[in-house]
């Protein structure tokens, strides 16, 4: 089977499931299993009980999607028309047969559910890393194939390294992703669930944390040095406009470790794929 370009979206991937004429079956309900890759966790109720109602009056107007398995078939795309189905005891649903391999199935799975915007930040990034760690891809392979930056795969993949109980919060949608990455910002993790509970509590926005992030280094370093001077003060803001500039720039932490107006630059990374992503930015730029 010959391999389908990815970069485009699902409609790009299966034009033809759409267009073609007469290949629509009634298949058994029972036959038909839910896709074991698809990233979205949650399924709205309400909204699958509205789907429910106009398919009882109007039916299922354009048929599901599903590939032949060992038992029965697997949903490539129409899980919510099928769960809508289930929940109205149709016996059958109509449904279009085609051959998929199981990295074609995560991938359409995904774009479908990105081109709807009905992935939450973490299921988005959840379903990244399944894709890469199950077939060794690459974030450049990855950026290729859902057509977005590898900028973008990047930044969604940090929000996997927060705290459980911080993504659970970009999850229920109380906090934003935005307001995720800039708590990287803070590497104290006690720190950071403290600044996501001001973020709910105060309604913060991400400028506004990435302010009380900032003035809260001021602070901190104030104290450590026990400097008061002018000069010293103006140059402290300048490191931290710095320091801020370049984690903007790179998409990471950046610290800058001063010492007698010498020093070095820190730079985080999170993985080989993102120590590579860094290193041309950096080089492109120069």
């Amino acid at each position: 089977m010959a391999k389908r370009g990815l970069g485009k979206g699902l409609q790009a991937l299966i034009p033809e499931m759409v267009e073609e004429k007469g290949e629509s079956l009634d298949i058994k309900i029972k036959d038909i299993h839910p896709n074991p890759y698809q990233p979205r966790k949650e399924f709205d109720q309400a909204k699958l009980s509205e789907l429910a109602i106009s398919i009882e009056e109007y039916g299922v107007v354009q048929p599901i999607v599903v590939t032949p398995r060992k038992k029965g078939y697997q949903i490539v795309a129409g899980e919510r028309r099928w769960r809508a189905a289930t929940m109205l005891g149709l016996e059958n649903i109509p449904a279009i047969i085609k051959e998929y391999t199981e990295q074609e199935l995560m991938e359409i799975a995904l774009i479908e559910n990105l081109q709807r915007e009905d992935l939450n930040p973490i299921e988005e990034a959840n379903a990244y890393k399944e894709l890469m760690d199950k077939f060794d891809l690459t974030q450049e392979q990855m950026a290729k194939r859902l057509g977005k930056s590898r900028t973008a795969i990047a930044n969604t993949l940090r929000l996997l390294t927060l705290s459980k109980d911080i993504q659970e919060l970009i999850q229920n949608n109380q906090i934003s992703a935005g307001h995720g990455r800039t708590l990287l910002a803070e590497g104290d993790i006690k720190k950071r669930k403290v600044l996501a509970e001001k973020i709910i509590q105060d309604k913060l926005s991400v400028r506004e944390l990435e302010k009380l992030i900032k003035d809260s280094k001021n602070i901190k370093k104030d104290s450590k040095t026990k400097k008061g001077n002018k000069i010293f003060d103006t140059r402290l803001n300048i490191y931290l406009d710095l320091e801020e500039n370049l984690q903007r720039a790179l998409g990471t932490r950046v610290k800058i470790l001063d010492k007698n107006k010498k020093g070095k630059i820190e730079i985080e990374y999170y993985s080989e794929e993102d120590l590579d992503r860094i290193y041309e930015i950096i080089v492109t730029n120069n």
